[in-house]
């Protein structure tokens, strides 16, 4: 499909740069299959589930992994910073690097120069490989637990670019932006619809009898990344790991034979569900890097609903979610949403989708 199909006007006072307060006090807009839109607010969405659904959380923990670094080749200098997107061994990491014209394979990094942390000195990678788009494998002098301990010492919270942009990322963001149920260090970008949820929200959705399930998807660097074909079979997806144990896969297709629904809290889940659904709607359990890039066309096998924040013209996200619900039918929600004042992207308001093809 042509990737214009996919373009809005968005005006840039309609991007959220902080999050609302609680975190499910920002608005939800509901986009069933038919009908009128409701405007609502997330501490609603248990009215929208029934007794028996499953509601299933990416449980991924943001890493300070946007790091500056210094390149020494002899006598030059050059600044150089790098967003790790995707960890590939105990000491190794793919990155982003800018500007990556002044970095060769060979090349050392020194990161952290600037920060008065005990790792001075010693956080040091070296350039292995260069890819394209800026992509390079950094590995590390250090490993391990040890590493990890490094780049929080010396790394700074990710923020999405259309944030960091306008403000530079402070001691609230290291709290806003990670998911109150955080928990398996990997991820390099927040799945952002779970940021509105809150312990009071989980009460309700238990007192309600929906389940809730946590898988594990680290959310890499290339989400941000614009889409440059003019057609979407031209545009490469980067590959993020993800793991869905027995125990869960079980409990969701116990969901399902039951009548139940699955409902996705944010595109990551969703993605790393569909990956390990087979073709008749089975989840097994399932490990491994998944690149799987869901557009119109795309039959879903496991996914019944997506609560999702509003996502950027262009990109992937969009395109996942006009596949869930339709192209024409989220054009006119996002419509519906920019007139109407909601706040887009990583810190802004959510929706809730059905599936297009749903009764």
């Amino acid at each position: 499909m042509r990737v214009d199909l996919f373009d809005f006007q968005l005006p840039e006072d309609r991007i959220a740069l902080r999050p609302a307060s609680p975190r499910d006090a920002a608005r939800m807009l509901v986009v069933p299959p038919h009908g009128d839109f409701q405007d609502r607010v997330v501490r609603d969405l248990p009215v929208f589930l029934r007794p028996g659904d499953a509601v299933v959380f990416n449980d991924t923990r943001v890493i300070p992994a946007q790091l500056e670094g210094i390149r020494r080749r002899g006598e030059a200098i050059a600044q150089v910073d790098a967003t790790l997107h995707m960890r590939m061994a105990a000491d190794r990491w793919k990155a982003f690097l800018r500007p990556a014209k002044r970095v060769a394979v060979g090349d050392r990094i020194h990161f952290g120069h600037s920060n008065n942390s005990c790792f001075v000195g010693s956080l040091d990678a070296t350039v292995a490989e260069k890819g394209e788009g800026g992509e390079a494998l950094l590995v590390f002098d250090l490993s391990g637990p040890v590493l990890d301990e490094a780049l929080h010492a010396v790394g700074h919270v990710p923020l999405p670019p259309y944030i960091a942009s306008k403000r530079p990322d402070d001691a609230r963001d290291l709290t806003d932006y990670q998911t109150v149920y955080a928990r398996e260090e990997g991820a390099v970008a927040a799945p952002t619809a779970g940021l509105h949820f809150t312990p009071e929200l989980f009460d309700a959705l238990d007192a309600r009898g929906v389940e809730r399930h946590f898988v594990t998807l680290h959310v890499g660097a290339g989400t941000f990344l614009p889409v440059k074909a003019d057609d979407t079979k031209d545009h490469r997806m980067h590959a993020e790991i993800g793991h869905v144990d027995a125990k869960t896969a079980a409990a969701l297709n116990a969901v399902k034979a039951r009548g139940g629904r699955i409902v996705c809290v944010g595109t990551t889940s969703l993605r790393l569900i569909e990956s390990a659904a087979d073709k008749d709607g089975a989840i097994a359990e399932w490990s491994g890097a998944t690149d799987i890039f869901i557009t119109p066309g795309y039959r879903f096998r496991a996914v019944d609903m997506l609560m999702t924040n509003f996502h950027l013209p262009r990109s992937t996200l969009f395109m996942l979610v006009a596949a869930f619900s339709g192209l024409e039918r989220m054009k006119a929600a996002y419509t519906h949403a920019i007139k109407t004042g909601y706040r887009f992207y990583s810190y802004g308001d959510a929706s809730l989708l059905a599936r297009s093809d749903a009764e």
